[in-house]
Order: structure tokens, then C-alpha cells, then sequence
């Protein structure tokens, strides 16, 4: 293996090999850490932000950025719970066309008009955050999931997993097909590599970016109903932050800021590298989950110098 293809292979897999040592790691040093029940926790709370990162992967690639999936995740959750007074289905489809109309016009606003990305969607985390606001009368109120079958969806439990992570393997497979597999994931890679060169062959710029932005919203609702799901509730004051955790999982996991490369399988292993950091914090026992923030935004320093380095070093070779 030549230095080209070393670098190339460490910035594509660099998570998995570190969560794969981390693990390795963690089960030699604490007991409790390699036990069914602590592998299922990590897992089940991380499905969550899995399936917010898959679109940020499709919107990093691309070469934007969104902000508002945090928003749009609490929202997601509130509009759930509130439509499972009228059965499942309108509990699932509610949020997703609310949140889908978000990332619509966001995408609508970055494509047409040229403004940075940065500025739409953190435009659209305040704007969702207050409509959530505005219809859960200021958080006030918190409105109780009342269809079973909609509760089910995020509580039921096969082989020890809940529903939720087999919702998240399907979407992680299905999305690695339309990024490897397809035209439109062809797409995302030309436009994050360079715009004016994907334009000049033919590629559809404006129309792929809306579709990556609808993406990203779409998934992140879903994944607020899913939460609602599995809490029985509409809870408010969730997704602070959320969107900072999902780009870093994604950074994490070997997809460029600047554009142009990157996967699900670095992401996902990105956001399981996250939980995994969360839980050997949790087996120390004397140290705070603030801690884990701390040891998170050090990490994605070193990754992001990291992915510096092994670019200059793919150039020069």
C-alpha cells in the first residue's frame, strides 16, 4: 500500500479503527463496560443521532451545512406526540411534512439565491425552535403520546434492541446505496468537490442541494417522532445542541468540511465512537458528563488536523 492510499484509507476508516481500540480498550479495563446490557445502551441511545447524521453526511458532502436539525428534531418529537391523538399514521406523517417543508424552503433559499448555508439554516434553528415554542404554548405544555401503536414503534424491543435501531440500520443501508450506488450520490460528491465543475458536466446543482436539504430535515423529524415514541411524551427542552453532536459525529467520521468526500459507514461509526466515549466516562465513575463534551471537542480537533494532514498528503503524492 502506497502513501496515497494509506492516507486515503485512514481518512475514510479512521473511526472505525478507533472505535474498534476503544472498544477493545474498554473491555479490558472495566468490567461492566463489554456486558450486553451497556453494548445495547450505547447503541439504542445513539440510533437517534445516527439517523440525524446520515443527512448531515448527504449535506456536508455536498459542501453546506445545517443547523436547524436540532430544532427540527424537538419539533419532530412535539408534532408526533400531538398527532398520536389521532393514530399512528398522522403521528409519523405530521412531522415529517412539517419538517420537510423546512428543509424545502431551506434548500429552496441556499440553491436559488446563492446565501451561505451557515446563515439559512441557522436562520431555520431559531425560526423551528419557536414554532416548536409556539405551539407547546412557550413549553408549557407537553403534550402525552395516546396511540399505543405509535408507542410501540420507539419501546418494543427485539432481541434486546428496540425498534428504533432496526429503523436506523435500514435507513444507514438504504442511504449508503444512494450515495454510492446511484446518480444523485454521484451528484452530492461532484457538487462538494467543485460546484462550477459539476455545473459545466451537466450536474443538476440547484435541485441536488434542495433534495439534501429536504433529506437532512425529513430524517431529523423522524427521528423527534421516534423519540417521542420511545418517551411517551413531546419533550420540549431536547435537541440543544443536537446539531453540533451530528456534524461532529460526521467530521468524526472521515466526511470532509470542505465537501466532496466522505460515508454513512464513517458516520455511523462516528456516532457510535461518541457513545462509546460517553460510556467509559460513565465507568470511571468520578468524572461528569460534562467531561465527555470536553474529551468530544478535543477529539474532533485532532480529527479535523488529522484530515488536514492526509489531504496534503494525498496532494503531494
Amino acid at each position: 500500500m502506497n502513501r496515497e492510499q494509506l492516507s486515503r484509507t485512514l481518512q475514510q476508516h479512521g473511526a472505525v479503527m478507533v472505535l474498534g481500540t476503544l472498544v477493545i480498550v474498554g473491555s479490558l479495563a472495566f468490567d461492566s463496560f463489554a456486558t450486553p446490557a451497556n453494548a445495547a445502551s450505547v447503541v439504542v441511545s445513539s440510533s437517534f443521532l445516527a439517523i440525524i447524521a446520515i443527512g448531515m453526511t448527504f449535506v456536508i458532502i455536498s459542501g453546506g451545512i445545517d443547523l436547524s436539525v436540532g430544532s427540527l428534531f424537538v419539533l419532530g418529537g412535539v408534532l408526533a406526540a400531538y398527532g398520536s391523538q389521532y393514530g399512528m399514521l398522522v403521528a409519523l406523517l405530521l412531522p415529517l411534512a412539517v419538517c420537510g417543508v423546512v428543509g424545502l424552503l431551506q434548500g429552496l433559499v441556499i440553491a436559488r439565491t446563492g446565501m451561505a448555508p451557515f446563515i439559512v439554516t441557522l436562520a431555520g434553528l431559531l425560526g423551528v425552535r419557536g414554532l416548536m415554542l409556539a405551539i407547546s404554548d412557550e413549553g408549557a405544555t407537553t403534550y402525552l403520546v395516546k396511540d399505543r401503536a405509535f408507542a410501540a414503534l420507539g419501546q418494543g424491543e427485539i432481541l434486546g434492541l428496540s425498534y428504533p435501531v432496526y429503523i436506523t440500520a435500514v435507513l444507514a443501508l438504504a442511504a449508503m446505496v444512494l450515495l454510492q450506488r446511484t446518480g444523485f450520490g454521484q451528484n452530492v460528491y461532484a457538487i462538494g468537490g467543485n460546484e462550477q465543475a459539476a455545473a459545466l458536466m451537466g450536474v443538476p446543482v440547484a435541485r441536488t442541494k434542495v433534495y439534501v436539504y429536504v433529506m437532512s430535515a425529513l430524517l431529523a423529524g423522524l427521528a423527534g417522532a421516534l423519540n417521542a415514541a420511545r418517551l411517551s411524551s413531546g419533550v420540549t427542552i431536547l435537541g440543544i445542541g443536537l446539531e453540533l453532536d451530528a456534524i461532529a459525529a460526521v467530521v468524526i467520521g472521515g466526511t470532509l468540511l470542505t465537501g466532496g468526500a466522505g460515508g454513512i459507514t464513517g458516520s455511523v461509526a462516528g456516532v457510535l465512537l461518541l457513545g462509546v466515549i460517553q460510556s467509559l466516562i460513565n465507568q470511571v465513575g468520578n468524572l461528569t458528563s460534562a467531561f465527555q463534551q470536553v474529551v468530544s471537542g478535543l477529539f474532533l480537533a485532532l480529527v479535523v488536523v488529522a484530515q488536514r494532514l492526509l489531504s496534503k498528503a494525498q496532494r503531494l503524492t
